[in-house]
């Protein structure tokens, strides 16, 4: 399995930013094993949750080896707690980069498919809800969402306050990231208003699979949302389980996103884990 730290310079952001790229080239199979057909690579867009950066994934859960069996690329870049959206303050396009150049970028460094059935986006709390909102944008690119104990907190953004001990809580905080907030509703960073949307247009919208801890202070903004989507028609799968907003129950249920997933039949190569 190839790990790769990877910089470069991203006209969205204005900057050098920094990804983590699971790349399974070097899979070496075992006598008798089926080789696999030299092709593109399916591949993930991993996005992590506030306050982390592109290791977390990696160093959080055991996303390397189970993508490695599965012969996916995973994508993992930083979101700097900007909730992966366009940020008209500073000019920062965390969506446009998320959805767009991150994509073309990474399509031209390795060899990826460049199908929308064979792209995917998914997150982890503010991830889970960057995965959302620019899967559901730019679904002419991605064919599955992932959300994992998903940021779905609009409410909480509109009725902030600057009592909040928690800065990143406060809403000159959230007014930075996403403008004004008289005008959240129903813009391009509301979750709900982009199915209505997609609908309207008679869009493929994309299958979405989510999960929630059981006792997760996110578990009944994950059930409005699932209630939701269902409402509206949308294929989504939902799993709880008994877990918190952590690692443990993140680690579990990635790899049920990615048993959810339409990839390759996991087989397992030689590694330095695998010696048999």
């Amino acid at each position: 399995m190839a790990l790769a730290t990877i910089n470069f310079f991203s006209k969205c952001l204005m900057r050098t930013v920094t990804i983590n790229a699971v790349v399974p080239v070097d899979k070496i199979t075992f006598p008798g094993m089926p080789v696999r057909e030299k092709k593109p690579f399916k591949t993930l867009y991993l996005l992590h949750g506030i306050f982390g950066n592109y290791t977390d994934w990696v160093d959080g859960t055991r996303i390397a080896r189970w993508a490695q069996d599965r012969n996916l690329v995973v994508i993992m870049p930083s979101g700097d707690n900007h909730f992966y959206v366009d940020c008209k303050d500073t000019g920062e396009m965390y969506g446009e980069f998320i959805g767009k150049e991150l994509v073309e970028v990474t399509r031209d460094m390795f060899p990826l498919s460049r199908k929308r059935e064979d792209t995917y986006i998914a997150g982890l709390s503010m991830g889970g809800y960057g995965a959302v909102r620019n899967g559901l944008k730019y679904w002419e690119t991605f064919s599955h969402i992932g959300a994992l104990s998903a940021g779905y907190i609009l409410d909480r953004v509109i009725n902030s306050t600057e009592d909040d001990p928690m800065p990143t809580h406060r809403r000159s905080f959230y007014s930075h990231i996403f403008g004004n907030l008289a005008e959240l509703v129903g813009s391009d960073m509301d979750y709900k208003a982009l199915i209505l949307r997609l609908k309207e247009q008679k869009a493929e919208i994309p299958r979405i699979y989510m999960a929630c801890g059981l006792e997760d202070f996110l578990l009944e903004t994950n059930r409005d949302y699932h209630a939701f989507l269902e409402e509206n028609g949308v294929d989504v799968s939902y799993e709880e389980g008994p877990g918190s907003h952590e690692w443990d129950f993140w680690d579990r249920y990635i790899l049920k996103l990615l048993s959810w997933l339409p990839l390759e039949t996991a087989t397992e190569g030689v590694s330095s884990g695998n010696v048999k």
